[in-house]
């Protein structure tokens, strides 16, 4: 098990998004996060405390999570000293990075002398099985996005969420290091040997009631050419009876990729539709969430409203305005 409460490590974050994972915790998690730490040049900020290792120990925090999520998942260089200073001052560390603590012989050796813990939480702990496509009892859900880091698991929380707040049986199953680091369990799904991911997502999302909706926690996007691999597995190892469409409209282009634009609504909706009736021929898309975050209230509202007379489908903001209408989509599947 991993200690709480956290103190946050931003590192040297070159913006907010490069700090989703941070973000993720703070905002589902916030009684976890007792502050930050960042390096000089950090341009992103939780609007937690400051803090240095000592005063975030006299707060109580006990372990230091990693909470930085860059291209390649590694930990730079610049970050070492303050790991190990970590673990000297008490702290364990947790990490969703590629790159293992547990493989930083340094990092292992002050570990060791400080007798403290290294949690690779991005690091698969099942021997999991191939998929086989047999139809599962219960219902479930996913988020597919136009671009990667568009507020997936976001809609995925806030639907569960308010689905508690109904009494409607649901569970939020995790597949990234964000939502693993939220929730304490789930799987890495960017982690798990091609062959095996489709059969992960089978073993995270088996047999349950009729009534029960697991919310499974989107990845990547089929359009983004690093990282549809880990799109196509959930669609498929998922077999949801029901699709979210999830945009952020706002990016002049993917994500780390300059030269591709993200698709429409309308092509994510038809390609995704398309593979998840492969699996489950009776999937629905039911609602879409857009990530409005940097427009102002006025604008947020006229894109959302735009978007719903255009697709015809329920058209929320989850974080911003709540999940209540994707909910209500999803209760009449």
């Amino acid at each position: 098990m991993i200690r709480t409460p956290y103190l946050l490590f931003l590192g040297d974050a070159p913006d907010g998004l490069a700090a989703k994972v941070a973000q993720g915790i703070r905002d589902w998690r916030p009684e976890h996060c007792v502050g930050q730490l960042r390096l000089p040049g950090c341009k992103a900020d939780l609007g937690l405390p400051d803090m240095t290792l000592e005063q975030a120990r006299a707060e109580g925090a006990e372990t230091l999570v990693i909470g930085v999520a860059n291209r390649g998942g590694v930990f730079s260089p610049a970050w070492k000293d303050v790991l190990a200073d970590a673990l000297a001052a008490g702290f364990d560390i947790a990490s969703g990075l590629h790159t293992l603590l547990r493989d930083d012989p340094d990092l292992v050796a002050a570990a060791d002398r400080a007798g403290r813990a290294l949690h690779d939480v991005r690091l698969p702990a099942v021997k999991y099985p191939i998929a086989d496509g047999v139809k599962r009892t219960g219902k479930r859900c996913l988020a597919v996005g136009t671009d990667c880091s568009v507020g997936k698991m976001y809609t995925a929380l806030a639907m569960e969420a308010e689905m508690r707040k109904r009494a409607m049986p649901a569970t939020f199953r995790a597949t990234g290091q964000t939502g693993i680091l939220i929730t304490g369990e789930g799987v890495p799904l960017d982690a798990v040997i091609a062959d095996f991911m489709a059969g992960s997502i089978e073993w995270l999302s088996p047999d349950n009631d009729p009534d029960h909706w697991d919310l499974i926690e989107g990845q990547g996007s089929l359009f983004h050419v690093s990282y549809s691999g880990v799109t196509l597995a959930l669609i498929h190892g998922g077999q949801p009876d029901a699709l979210i469409l999830c945009d952020e409209p706002t990016r002049p282009h993917m994500r780390g990729l300059p030269d591709y634009t993200a698709p429409s609504l309308e092509v994510l909706r038809d390609t995704a539709l398309a593979l998840a009736q492969v699996a489950n021929p009776a999937c629905q898309v039911v609602g879409v969430s857009v990530n409005t975050q940097h427009m102002d209230e006025a604008a947020a509202l006229d894109h959302l409203a735009a978007v719903e007379a255009r697709m015809g489908l329920p058209t929320v903001d989850p974080f911003r305005q709540g999940a209540a209408r994707l909910v209500d989509a999803l209760a009449a599947v």
